[in-house]
């Protein structure tokens, strides 16, 4: 997965903060399987974005953002995520948490260069 910057609303919005910790075990499905939910994400109504990212350690963060939080339990309800979700418990991760937060303020700053 590329780590971009998600072209998002002006808030108030969303944000599905998943952290989690990969077993080491290295699951050539598990990439595969990462990018599908990204994609099947976007195709769920209320999708705004995606921000990922994963260290050498396996240590990775991933937000999603959501117009509101109907959108966010749909996602939940969603059976091709809930049958990942259920085996990347099984198989991918040590330890995961996971926030939902409301998004009221957002600003940055790009470099020039």
């Amino acid at each position: 997965m590329t780590a971009r910057f998600a072209r998002l609303p002006s808030p108030p919005y969303y944000a599905v903060i998943f952290s989690s910790q990969r077993n080491g075990e290295d699951d050539p499905g598990y990439g595969q399987a990462a990018q599908r939910m990204v994609e099947l994400a976007a195709q769920q109504p209320g999708f705004l974005g995606v921000e990922s990212v994963r260290g050498d350690d396996g240590f990775g963060i991933t937000v999603s953002y959501w117009a509101d939080e109907a959108a966010i339990a749909a996602w939940k309800r969603q059976a091709e995520h809930a049958a990942t979700r259920a085996y990347g418990r099984e198989h991918w991760y040590d330890h995961f948490e996971l926030r939902v937060a409301k998004v009221e303020r957002a600003y940055g700053s790009k470099s020039r260069a």
